[in-house]
């Protein structure tokens, strides 16, 4: 049992490190770029709105919208300081 929490967490914590050297590099930069790429290809031929659904959502709980939006400020604001 230990074996594998510890595993999983090592398998995590390097993971992350890698993510983020790798998304720094030229080839991570336009790896990124075209799985994006094949993402918004796969939604419009699949005719997927999740953009228009949020924005209808925020539309409809405007209230929950906003503290969300400040909640995300809060969470982002320490990276900027960076």
């Amino acid at each position: 049992m230990w074996f594998w929490l510890v595993s999983a967490i090592a398998g995590s914590t390097l993971g992350n490190a890698t993510d983020s050297w790798f998304s720094q590099t030229k080839f991570g930069v336009w790896f990124y770029k075209t799985l994006d790429g094949v993402y918004t290809w796969a939604a419009g031929k699949l005719n997927i709105k999740v953009l228009s659904e949020e924005a209808a959502w925020e539309k409809k709980y405007p209230n929950i919208a906003k503290r969300i939006k400040k909640l995300e400020g809060k969470i982002n604001a320490p990276k900027s300081r960076n």
